[in-house]
């Protein structure tokens, strides 16, 4: 395999679990990616946002990391001091 999309389509063929854990984790990369783009643009560091959406420290880590996925009412939390909406769109 030559590039990680190869790995990735690889593991999609023959792995349904690790097929399910990458889709997964690739339809949550442009949200996680968004939150700690603006947190860094804000200048706060991961323990003072948790601080702010009331939850610990290493969730946000976690989240961050993609180690876990966040559900919804702890994305909106963590959404809403960085000044970010969530919207919906169909797939076209």
């Amino acid at each position: 395999m030559k590039t990680w999309n190869d790995y990735k389509e690889h593991v999609k063929s023959v792995d349904p679990k690790g097929q399910k854990d990458i889709e997964e984790i690739e339809s949550i990369a442009p949200i996680v990616g968004a939150l700690i783009e603006q947190r860094k643009a804000m200048g706060i560091s991961q323990r003072e946002l948790a601080s702010l959406c009331g939850i610990p420290q290493s969730s946000v880590a976690r989240i961050e990391s993609y180690k876990t996925t966040p559900n919804l009412d702890t994305l909106l939390k963590i959404m809403r001091p960085l000044g970010l909406t969530l919207s919906v769109s169909s797939k076209k």
